[in-house]
């Protein structure tokens, strides 16, 4: 058996590029299973916050926090807006920040290490941005945590206790750490088999391109180990 390709990807909740990377990825990934020799592929998604002193509730809509945070003109945010809007349509997903709540992220993360511990971080992770990019459900607060937890078929009691142990930020703090060592510094960003690095969202083909070639790699040495026997 060849071993499977591990893909790490950093991304933040209320990253609006990251959830389309994301799509993409499954995307590209879904276009390669058909392969006749389909990669195996395994993805973990780890913490980053881009924007970790952001308050629970932040007075204003997105368009008040980027004019603030970058310190843009309203009128040029509302165009970038539009245009990170209409790349997400071409991947299938419909933003609405009209209805955004920009909140802190750090305990969505905290949740997500809950969930892969439960064999859930998956379709946490998929719950959580649909959530905030396309429902305008205020992430930052428990109960709403607790009910996209249970969504996903996480206990709620013990997504609750999850978050107010505080016994996750440890791992945030750790997967955060990781990146500082890599030189991450804007997400999504995808770490393949330890060695190669992929930033920003790149289209699906990009992606499918991506395994193949890497998945010839893995290839090599168990043909190798064939030929020999």
């Amino acid at each position: 058996m060849t071993d499977a390709i591990k893909i790490d990807v950093w991304s933040d909740i209320a990253c609006p590029w990251c959830y389309i990377g994301k799509r993409n990825l499954e995307n590209g990934l879904a276009a390669a299973s058909t392969d006749e020799d389909a990669p195996a592929v395994e993805v973990t998604f780890h913490s980053f916050e881009l924007s970790p002193d952001t308050p629970v509730d932040f007075e204003g809509d997105e368009l008040d926090f980027l004019a603030k945070h970058k310190g843009m003109p309203r009128e040029q945010v509302q165009q970038m807006l539009e245009r990170v809007t209409g790349v997400a349509a071409d991947a299938g997903l419909e933003y609405r920040f009209d209805l955004l709540k920009h909140t802190n992220t750090v305990k969505a993360h905290e949740l997500l290490h809950f969930a892969k511990e439960q064999g859930r971080q998956h379709e946490l992770a998929e719950r959580l941005m649909a959530a905030y990019f396309t429902e305008g459900r205020h992430l930052g607060r428990e109960d709403e945590l607790v009910a996209l937890a249970a969504d996903v078929g996480l206990d709620a009691d013990a997504a609750r206790d999850a978050l107010q142990s505080g016994r996750y930020l440890d791992a945030v703090r750790a997967d955060q750490a990781q990146a500082s060592a890599y030189g991450i510094n804007g997400v999504p960003f995808f770490v393949i088999d330890g060695k190669y690095g992929v930033s920003g969202a790149q289209p699906a083909d990009a992606f499918a391109q991506i395994v193949r070639q890497v998945w010839a790699e893995h290839r090599e040495p168990a043909e190798a180990d064939e030929a020999v026997a």
